[in-house]
């Protein structure tokens, strides 16, 4: 047993020297308060380092499928009225919205940019007393009322009891109301007197919008679109002048929930039309994007890049109309962002290399000032004796 004792004594890498043989000093007090202070600074800051969490960030390739995805928008248009303004969304499927009501918000707002009313997309019907039926005569008992569609319905059973209605039976036959005068639901409802009444004013439309993941775009245009011809066409009433001012402020644009450092580039983003009218286009680039925070909570979104282009309008080509377009399209490659703490293991390496890099220093330091000074002690005894 004592031999081995011996043997595990031999192994001592620290061997001990006898306090007779130290020798304190001032300079070394000094080396050895500075370093201890700068050993504590350094572990408080490793230590406030480790309580934080670190994002790693790694690409993969886009494998899903079938999903859907999420648009938020609130964008202002200063110089066009709420019952003009619609939203269209279209993608290469083939699948089409034209004209969407569904969780769309206007606000009319004056030229100085207060709100005057919050309304529901749409005009709204008005009721229609004493209405005539679609051959003239008065309604009889329990009879209801069945507005024409002035040709365009597409069975003897339509009916359309406002403008709106008339409106849309148009838009599903390629056709366009250039005269709402000559619609006796519009007439009744005083649909051009309420669009004159808004005239200079503007509109704030907020939104959400539900497409197929695959590329397409939406667009803010006044009137009803519809299609003729294979071309996408929008209702631009007679009584409306001919130029569209499309001046706008993106308040807000995101493809998917909001998640920590997300940054949407096109949020408050302005664009003020000048002399010449047409359409503005902007075009996106949709990062599928996966949020996991420290606890294990996932959060799908997508963050995008943006591109800008003003297309004038041209005489004769509809295909320059005015209205503001978002195209976008996605990328094939998903980022993945996750939260985590740095390990023990690495924190508690940090803290030895913190220690054992200011002892070595200081020591290196205390020994080259202690010898330093022994050195020159030694000059001027040697200097008094001659």
């Amino acid at each position: 047993m004592d031999k081995f004792i011996n043997k595990l004594r031999n192994l001592d890498a620290y061997p001990k020297i006898n306090e007779d043989f130290y020798n304190r000093s001032i300079s070394g007090g000094v080396i050895t308060l500075i370093s201890s202070i700068l050993m504590l600074l350094l572990f408080f800051s490793e230590f406030r380092l480790y309580l934080h969490t670190v994002t790693e960030t790694k690409l993969v390739v886009d494998t899903s499928r079938g999903e859907q995805l999420h648009i938020d928008f609130d964008v202002t248009f200063p110089a066009i009225p709420c019952s003009l303004l619609s939203i269209d969304a279209m993608d290469i499927s083939g699948e089409q919205h034209l004209d969407i009501r569904h969780d769309i918000n206007k606000k009319r707002i004056d030229s100085n940019g207060n709100v005057i009313e919050i309304r529901p997309d749409g005009i709204g019907h008005t009721k229609v007393e004493k209405p005539l039926q679609r051959h003239g005569g008065r309604l009889e008992k329990d009879e209801k009322y069945c507005g024409s569609c002035f040709g365009a319905e597409m069975s003897e059973e339509d009916c359309c009891n406002s403008c709106e209605e008339v409106r849309e039976a148009y838009r599903k036959r390629g056709w366009g109301v250039t005269n709402p005068d000559l619609i006796d639901q519009c007439k009744r409802e005083d649909f051009i007197q309420k669009i004159k009444d808004e005239q200079g004013e503007g509109c704030n439309i907020v939104g959400t919008l539900e497409v197929n993941k695959v590329a397409g775009n939406f667009h803010f245009a006044p009137g009803k679109s519809f299609h003729q011809a294979n071309l996408h066409v929008l209702e631009l009433l007679a009584f409306q002048m001919d130029n569209y001012n499309i001046t706008h402020r993106i308040n807000k644009l995101s493809f998917g929930r909001y998640y920590p450092g997300n940054v949407n580039p096109l949020d408050g983003v302005t664009w003020i039309q000048g002399t010449e009218h047409g359409t503005y286009q902007y075009f996106l680039k949709v990062v599928p994007t996966i949020y996991k925070d420290i606890r294990g909570h996932t959060i799908n979104s997508n963050q995008f890049s943006a591109t800008e282009h003003f297309k004038s309008a041209e005489f004769g080509r509809s295909q320059s109309l005015p209205g503001v377009f978002f195209f976008y399209d996605l990328s094939p490659i998903k980022v993945t962002f996750n939260e985590e703490h740095t390990s023990f293991l690495h924190f508690l390496t940090h803290i030895c290399a913190i220690v054992g890099g200011i002892f070595t220093v200081a020591g290196i330091v205390d020994s080259f000032v202690y010898h330093g000074q022994k050195a020159l002690k030694k000059k001027v005894e040697i200097g008094k004796f001659i």
